[in-house]
């Protein structure tokens, strides 16, 4: 058995990978890029995260992990005192983390949701946003852009119209992608349990459910016309996302649109799978 640890801006998860194949997902919500100033990451937000850390990876060693991976995104590569989070880590529990770049961010999204194959990968993040395109095995357009639900939430809070400006301004420069687009991530996979009103996560249902770009705009509309307390009672809510998911959906949309998409297949495969397919690992 191997582990896969993500240490993402809104939270930490943890993955177990056996025989060929993802035997388990759990995530905590802690917000590590929360309260950044000064690109310093903050001291609640990083002990709560590197804690985090070191429960996943004891409960990894638990069930029997024999190696146990661990990769930083947006909020631990852009802070200054990444270090103090890293050694933090590693006095918990002894973890190395590797931190990745923004264009390996979104190669790692590209290899768990299309393995080698073509197509176009959307990741929303907590504090960036991933773009990726392959077509006929070669990378036609790879970007890691430095906005994510929850620093678009930190700057216009729920305001839409300042959101939706702000996005546009941007993803100005995106280019139109043609092929099949899939988004992966904590946005893109709680938008396909709002629009599945699931009462209970189910990856198998989220795994390829498509949402065409006029209901991505619906939820989007939706989600800004709701308070958070009125978000956390929609069928399908994660309730630790609901002040940031309007803010996610802005951006997923804009992106979708900016593209020229049509609409986005939702992969629960994601960044987990692909950190160990990058790495050669499987």
């Amino acid at each position: 058995m191997i582990a896969v640890i993500d240490i993402g801006s809104n939270s930490v998860r943890l993955m177990l990978w056996a025989d060929g194949k993802t035997i388990l997902k759990r995530i905590l919500t802690t917000r590590l890029g929360e309260g950044m100033k000064d690109c310093c990451l903050a001291q609640a937000s990083l002990s709560r995260s590197a804690e985090a850390v070191s429960f996943f990876y004891g409960e990894a060693v638990k069930a029997g992990a024999e190696r146990v991976y661990a990769f930083a995104t947006a909020a631990v590569r852009k802070a200054e005192n990444k270090g103090e989070f890293l050694d933090r880590v590693k006095e918990l529990c002894g973890l190395f983390i590797d931190v990745v770049s923004g264009e390996e961010e979104a190669e790692l999204a590209a290899f768990g949701a299309l393995g080698t194959g073509d197509g176009i990968v959307l990741d929303v993040g907590g504090a960036s946003s991933e773009v990726f395109s392959r077509s006929n095995g070669n990378v036609v357009f790879e970007k890691s852009f430095p906005i994510g639900a929850v620093t678009l939430y930190e700057r216009c809070r729920d305001d839409q119209r300042r959101s939706e400006k702000f996005v546009e301004t941007m993803f100005s420069d995106l280019p139109s992608l043609r092929g099949k687009v899939y988004a992966v991530g904590g946005t893109a996979t709680a938008l396909a349990s709002l629009y599945l009103e699931l009462a209970r996560y189910d990856a198998s249902l989220i795994q390829n459910c498509f949402l065409s770009l006029k209901e991505l705009r619906g939820i989007k509309e939706k989600l800004f016309s709701l308070n958070v307390e009125e978000r956390k009672r929609l069928r399908g809510m994660e309730e630790s996302r609901a002040d940031v998911i309007a803010g996610g959906a802005c951006i997923l949309t804009a992106i979708a649109e900016k593209i020229g998409s049509d609409g986005i297949y939702v992969s629960d495969r994601d960044n987990l799978e692909g950190y160990l397919c990058a790495r050669g690992i499987i």
